[in-house]
């Protein structure tokens, strides 16, 4: 009967919205029960073992309003771009592995951090930055090119910088710096090996 536009590399729904309903609907859950003592039901703290769950509400749970719409307004300019590139599938395991790694690398360095629970989308969303830095075609190209002229370390190298710089511009005071830093190291490396990337005989356009 007719085609429905494309949001990702398969069409169908676009993942990004789902994931900003999900952080909505999470949202008004948590935030009620957190103001009555029930935060650690939802924040990744060094104590996750006893609260494994956390590892994934963490990612979608925040500490206020304007934390949530801070970090809603880059998922929808991120997300977008990235979702065109993959599947709904691809597109929510990274999300969800990328804020578990990026909290689980901020409490894990709580000694030197000081973290004593981590909240929010931004380790993931920060993941997905990294993915759109390294993963399009035209740093392809160029990574391409000095990979083929320059020592194996390099190109690593460069990204890893490119991570520290973007973190250190892109964190505020008291924001997770670690957990941005990891979620953007993870991103370029995913980016660099095309891990989210559907072929184009891969792609297919769903019908209604």
């Amino acid at each position: 009967m007719g085609t429905v536009p494309r949001t990702t590399a398969r069409g169908g729904r676009s993942p990004t919205v789902e994931t900003l309903l999900a952080l909505a609907v999470v949202f008004l859950v948590q935030f009620p029960l957190s103001v009555v003592g029930f935060a650690p039901l939802f924040a990744l703290t060094p104590a996750f073992p006893v609260t494994p769950w956390t590892l994934v509400t963490s990612t979608y749970s925040h500490a206020g309003p304007g934390h949530l719409l801070s970090n809603a307004l880059v998922l929808v300019f991120v997300g977008l771009a990235v979702e065109r590139t993959t599947t709904r599938l691809r597109y929510h395991a990274f999300f969800v592995a990328t804020g578990a790694v990026s909290g689980l690398a901020q409490i894990l360095l709580a000694p030197v951090t000081g973290a004593v629970g981590v909240l929010g989308a931004s380790g993931a969303i920060f993941g997905l930055l990294g993915y759109l830095v390294a993963g399009n075609p035209l740093s392809m190209r160029l990574l391409d090119g000095v990979d083929a002229s320059a020592p194996n370390w390099v190109v690593p190298a460069g990204l890893l910088a490119v991570g520290l710089g973007l973190a250190v511009a892109m964190s505020g005071p008291n924001s997770a710096f670690v957990a941005h830093l990891a979620g953007l190291v993870v991103g370029l490396g995913a980016g660099r090996a095309r891990l989210l990337h559907v072929g184009r005989g891969d792609r297919r356009t769903h019908r209604v």
